[in-house]
């Protein structure tokens, strides 16, 4: 049996009187995931933490799946972001592994000039048959400099040979970026790959790049037509080439673009953040996960606390778009029942991209507490999932997949114990694989947090109970519990105004 956050024996109101011996015996159960470790923090350098690896990403194509994160991070009393962003590659369906680092990105590794990096995402442009890696490569290192980051992307044919990087945005101002590409080949833009990413110490406009050139050469960034702020947008292809963006600026928003780039709509509601204020100073900015299916259709999820009493924990949420226009209400993803006290924060989603509609096999990753009313001494930290084969329609009980991690154990930076801003999982030939980072005990002062996967792909047994949610209701005017403000960056320096986010819809 697989470690479940609770037992499932009969009615929910069962489950939830389980919910709490569950959890007690959770670390001690057999595991029907088996962990497996897929990098190390091999750097040196005086200026992180080590060895510690945050924030990864993923993407598959065919039997090929790489993950990225941050490698060495560097701490809140020195500035941001980490020595190097690595790589995790498998090419034969995630049965083995290589790992590596970028080269030539910063000063720590074969070459590079910048001083630290962070932020990757990875995608795959199936026209020109290349990876790439895309960071934020960091020029001002603390909240005291008047910079912050530029963008750029590392190239690679195979996954695991990678090229010096290219800049896209170097104005030194940038922040929290993330690469697609159209792979549609009967898209009237098949080869085209976006680029997103904040101007966050600058205008701080979401602005969006282009390469039809397999990444060699892009476009200026161009903002949406109504100049959006915000932070963390994931931009998606639809099947017939338009590019749909959520973001996040307190709320969730989406804007889009029709004509492979040229022009950027807009900014929609996707819908509105009701938040928790999570124990234990955990570093968590809330931002949106993104994800699209065979026909087109986005799945955008994030935390919120609207169907918790008194906003007393989060639940992932969900929000769906055929066009990226019209959103869905919100719903919730049942985890586990609205009584229990578990807290579930920093989703990642996964959808298998030969899939759709009331088909459409979804993962999703997630890390939680096992009590919302912990403290930084008490908090323990897992990490868990759920799946559905219905497009969401229905999931199973959350399963634990490791944990629990003390604070303690994690990187601190400038705003909180860190593991991620953001995780994310992948389907290779049907077989959903998660990333994520796992913190053990230190030997003496140094950590032991690295990324890590599972053996298995994150298949439920065919015969799993699967749960809806149709039936939960928001509370009424439900409202976070702690004061939300929203930030152009992701350390929380730069404070989006309120007369910017008002312009925004409601």
């Amino acid at each position: 049996m697989g470690r479940k956050l609770f037992g499932f024996r009969g009615t929910l109101a069962m489950v939830g009187m389980a919910f709490a011996l569950a959890i007690a015996l959770a670390p001690n159960a057999s595991a029907q995931y088996t962990l497996k470790q897929v990098s190390v923090d091999g750097f040196t350098n005086s200026d992180s933490v080590h060895k510690t690896e945050v924030e990864p990403a993923s993407f598959a194509w065919g039997s090929t799946i790489i993950f990225t994160y941050h490698v060495a991070r560097r701490p809140g009393s020195i500035g941001w972001g980490s020595a190097d962003v690595g790589f995790s590659t498998s090419t034969d369906g995630g049965k083995t592994w290589t790992y590596g680092y970028l080269p030539g990105l910063t000063k720590n590794y074969q070459g590079g000039t910048y001083g630290a990096a962070a932020d990757p995402s990875v995608a795959y442009d199936a026209k020109h048959g290349v990876w790439l890696i895309s960071t934020l490569p960091l020029v001002g290192l603390n909240g005291q400099s008047q910079y912050i980051g530029d963008v750029a992307v590392s190239r690679s044919t195979d996954g695991i040979n990678w090229g010096s990087p290219i800049n896209i945005d170097k104005t030194h101002l940038d922040d929290k970026n993330w690469t697609v590409c159209d792979n549609t080949s009967t898209s009237p833009y098949y080869g085209n790959c976006y680029t997103e990413w904040d101007q966050a110490y600058g205008s701080g406009d979401v602005l969006m790049s282009v390469s039809s050139d397999g990444g060699l050469t892009w476009s200026a960034g161009k903002p949406s037509a109504d100049h959006a702020g915000g932070l963390g947008g994931q931009p998606l292809v639809q099947p017939n080439g338009t590019v749909i963006v959520p973001f996040s600026a307190g709320n969730v928003y989406s804007f889009s673009s029709t004509d492979g780039g040229k022009t950027w709509g807009s900014s929609v509601l996707v819908g509105s953040v009701n938040s928790h204020g999570d124990a234990g100073s955990i570093r968590n900015p809330n931002l949106p996960s993104a994800e699209i299916d065979a026909a087109g259709k986005v799945y955008v999820v994030w935390d919120d606390c609207r169907f918790r009493k008194n906003c007393s924990a989060n639940d992932i949420v969900m929000s769906t778009s055929t066009d990226g226009k019209t959103w869905s209400a919100v719903t919730r993803i049942p985890i586990d029942p609205v009584t229990t006290l578990y807290d579930h924060f920093i989703p990642g989603i996964g959808i298998d991209h030969s899939t759709s509609g009331s088909s459409a096999n979804i993962t999703i990753i997630f890390y939680g507490y096992s009590n919302t009313n912990c403290t930084t001494s008490s908090c323990r930290l897992y990490v868990g999932f759920t799946n559905s084969k219905d497009g969401g329609q229905t999931w199973t009980a959350g399963k634990i997949l490791a944990g629990p991690m003390q604070l303690s154990w994690l990187p601190v930076s400038d705003n909180g114990y860190m593991v991620a801003d953001y995780i994310h999982a992948s389907y290779t030939n049907g077989n959903p694989f998660g990333i994520f980072a796992v913190a053990k005990a230190p030997t003496g002062s140094t950590l032991n947090e690295e990324m890590y996967t599972t053996v298995q792909p994150l298949l439920p047994a065919l015969d799993e109970p699967r749960f809806s949610s149709q039936d939960d209701k928001p509370f009424p005017n439900a409202k976070s519990d702690h004061v939300v403000k929203a930030y152009y960056d992701d350390e929380g320096e730069r404070e989006i105004p309120a007369s910017r986010l008002a312009r925004l819809p409601h």
